[in-house]
């Protein structure tokens, strides 16, 4: 998964994957490019929406108002959906249907973020 990502995102100039930690969770990946948030990614083995709204989505909504960004993305075993939390779409998809498609990095840049917290570790 992580190698699937970095490979995509040397196609795309100036683009990095990130993990970000913070006090009330952790994202497991972070799509930039440039100054600007690509992605923000979720991978779960979980397949149903209780399970996947209880364990993934706090951490995910959270991360997204820190970082100033709206659309998510849930990488999951089989589950598809999406789900509509706190005015924010998170987009659950499965891993195989992820890794077919042309551009995993498929969601539109809606914000910049003007600087990352010292918790961002480059990967």
């Amino acid at each position: 998964m992580l190698l699937n990502l970095i490979r995509r995102a040397e196609f795309v100039p100036l683009s990095k994957v990130f993990y970000f930690r913070f006090n009330e969770g952790e994202v497991d990946f972070v799509l930039k490019e440039g100054v600007k948030v690509r992605q923000l990614i979720q991978v779960t083995y979980a397949s149903g929406e209780d399970e996947i709204e209880r364990r993934e989505t706090k951490a995910l909504v959270k991360a997204s108002e820190l970082l100033k960004y709206r659309e998510l993305l849930i990488i999951t075993w089989d589950y598809e959906d999406e789900l509509k939390v706190n005015r924010k779409i998170v987009r659950c998809l499965p891993l195989w249907k992820w890794l077919l498609t042309n551009d995993s990095l498929c969601l539109k840049v809606r914000e910049s973020v003007p600087f990352f917290p010292k918790n961002m570790v480059k990967i």
